[in-house]
């Protein structure tokens, strides 16, 4: 018999079941979901299905898309979504790392507690490699899954209902790209892809475009948080449109994060400056001359823009203003 795993086809003199299929790969069967015909099958009846000729498998797991020495964030100031409160107001994505070693060098010195985490197959032809799981934890920081590389609601639902089977997590991040020149959200798939995920009992956080407008729509129909890009995916153009980022933040009762384009770490701090309650990135750590470096910046520059934040910026002036008293000067 014929069977096609991760688009690749595999022949069996006779047919195995889903748990007889991962022992002959040679893939433990709790770190993988298992899709049958786009159908989940479930982890309890991995040795109850047996696979008929012809059969389409796909094989996914999660790949990679704190220290406390120092910490500079107030441990009473908490950022909450979902009804789960952290204490880190930055996320951090796992992907464009040299390896996983650095990845979790990087992540640890980010101080974050929520990492993003993408959807990939299972690598069939070396199932032993080392698997992101085995440097970043679950146990110890909360995953995120989320879309990337999706450009349909229903690519983005079908890869989260995955998701959700491999590693039992209903808070997600849901992102529905509209090209791949520039990576902007289609808002259209996104509305849809969110209304089913919220249906199908999912918490979504929403990438979205830096519109107040959307933001609402989306808040309204129950995502759990609306974050508005900076700039393109990975440019580090930093915020190019902090009117509507504040705009967004003003008027919104969930979270927002500002999710894509940040640079640098005043990027980061200019976004809590604005009134978001966070800030993901990936692209900014990653790709840095020292990624644990600017891993501690990053850091730092939220714990900053957070503080000034709340502590009120002077009004802004166009005209000089001295700082000391004009009275009893020498000579007058």
């Amino acid at each position: 018999m014929r069977l096609y795993v991760n688009g690749e086809e595999h022949a069996f003199a006779e047919a195995p079941t889903v748990a007889g299929l991962l022992d002959q790969l040679g893939i433990d069967q709790g770190s993988v979901a298992v899709e049958r015909n786009e159908a989940i099958v479930p982890r309890t009846r991995y040795d109850r299905t047996t696979l008929e000729d012809g059969d389409r498998l796909e094989l996914v797991h999660f790949i990679g898309g704190g220290d406390d020495a120092g910490a500079p964030e107030d441990p009473a100031d908490t950022f909450t979504v979902a009804g789960r409160s952290f204490r880190s107001r930055l996320l951090v994505g796992t992907g464009k790392y040299r390896d996983f070693e650095q990845a979790a060098a990087a992540i640890a010195a980010s101080g974050a507690e929520i990492v993003t985490v993408a959807v990939r197959r299972v690598n069939l032809s070396d199932p032993s490699q080392p698997r992101l799981v085995d440097y970043v934890s679950p146990e110890h920081y909360t995953f995120l899954p989320n879309t990337a590389g999706c450009y349909t609601a229903d690519e983005a639902v079908r890869t989260l209902r995955l998701a959700r089977e491999a590693g039992g997590w209903d808070l997600v991040k849901l992102e529905v790209l509209g090209d791949e020149t520039t990576l902007y959200p289609d808002m259209p798939e996104t509305l849809k892809a969110a209304e089913a995920l919220i249906d199908d009992g999912f918490r979504v956080m929403a990438y979205m475009n830096d519109d107040p407008v959307m933001a609402k729509r989306l808040e309204d129909m129950g995502c759990d948080a609306v974050m508005p890009l900076a700039a393109p995916i990975g440019s580090g153009l930093g915020i190019q449109n902090p009117i509507n980022v504040r705009l967004i933040a003003e008027q919104a009762n969930v979270p927002v994060l500002v999710d894509a384009g940040v640079g640098t770490a005043s990027d980061a701090a200019r976004a809590m400056e604005l009134g978001c309650d966070g800030v993901l990135l990936n692209t900014a750590i990653a790709h840095a001359g020292d990624p644990v470096e600017m891993a501690r910046a990053m850091r730092l520059g939220v714990a900053a823009g957070r503080a000034a934040w709340k502590a009120g910026r002077m009004p802004c002036k166009t005209y000089g203003d001295p700082s000391s008293p004009m009275t009893g000067l020498i000579g007058r």
